[in-house]
């Protein structure tokens, strides 16, 4: 049971959360936090929230868990915020893509890493934001990562793990750094492409042309396009290096792909779609 949620940006994965947990009648109160006061009374009608207030340390006063659900960017001054504020035993964990740079904000707020400490990041979402967009069923079979420190308290990644699992989602431990490699190739670079394409087609002559007979496979392709594009830069820049790398390694495998349709190397383009379809149908049979 939480006696006291704290939601420090309460948009599409903050929301969910407290949805999830309001469900399933293990939380008592839930206190919404955020810089948009029509989002936050919003949030309030809609039952989300029991209460609100736009400071960080005014929102952990009393509470047992605390939730940061905000852009990258925002995360060092949220714990700065909140670094004196909390209740003893109080849990703060978060829902960041890139836990390298949520760890190194937190060592920079806290002057070290707090005990009670459990970076995490719920693998779920839709194109969606605001507290309108959230549904209790977001991380249900879905996964959350949770990446916990050597300093680490046993008890607070127990109770972390728990509020995950009653949400529904399978919940997995690892490594920071493999953490920020493993997203960098399976979600940022995803993000990046789609972006990439729609921002080179809508700057191509003739691009009310190319979009009004854009068939089912692109709008499913560029729907992640059509995410936060703040929540985006701000992933970039927190995930450079691995991102970076990631990027350079798919542009070799585009050139290559492009000099084997130059050369009209069938045998080759057969192979790598051969290859293409065997693990994407793995990937969809495993996932069921």
């Amino acid at each position: 049971m939480i006696e006291r949620l704290a939601v420090i940006g309460v948009g599409l994965i903050g929301g969910s959360l407290a949805r999830a947990l309001r469900r399933e009648g293990v939380v008592g109160e839930v206190v919404g936090c955020g810089r948009a006061l029509a989002n936050l009374e919003q949030a309030v009608e809609l039952g989300v929230i029991d209460r609100f207030t736009q400071r960080p340390d005014e929102a952990v006063a009393g509470a047992d868990m605390v939730f940061v659900a905000v852009p990258l960017g925002a995360m060092r001054g949220v714990f700065s915020a909140i670094s004196d504020r909390l209740d003893p035993g109080a849990v703060v964990t978060d829902g960041g893509s890139v836990k390298g740079s949520v760890v190194a904000d937190a060592m920079a707020a806290f002057k070290g890493v707090p005990p009670s400490l459990v970076p995490g990041h719920p693998i779920a979402g839709t194109e969606c934001s605001g507290v309108e967009a959230s549904f209790a069923e977001l991380y249900e079979n879905r996964r959350v990562i949770l990446t916990p420190l050597p300093e680490t308290d046993p008890d607070a990644l127990s109770r972390v793990t728990a509020m995950w699992e009653t949400c529904g989602a399978e919940v997995t431990c690892m490594s920071v750094a493999h953490h920020d490699e493993v997203l960098a190739a399976t979600s940022h670079l995803p993000h990046m492409l789609a972006f990439g394409l729609v921002d080179s087609l809508a700057r191509m002559r003739e691009n009310d042309a190319i979009f009004r007979y854009a068939a089912g496979g692109f709008r499913d392709f560029t729907r992640i396009a059509s995410s936060n594009p703040v929540m985006w830069r701000d992933i970039c820049l927190a995930n450079r290096e691995a991102l970076s790398a990631m990027l350079a390694r798919f542009g070799v495998e585009m050139t290559d792909l492009a000099e084997s349709i130059r050369r009209a190397d069938g045998e080759h383009l057969l192979e790598i779609f051969e290859r293409a379809k065997s693990a994407r149908d793995r990937y969809v049979d495993s996932a069921r």
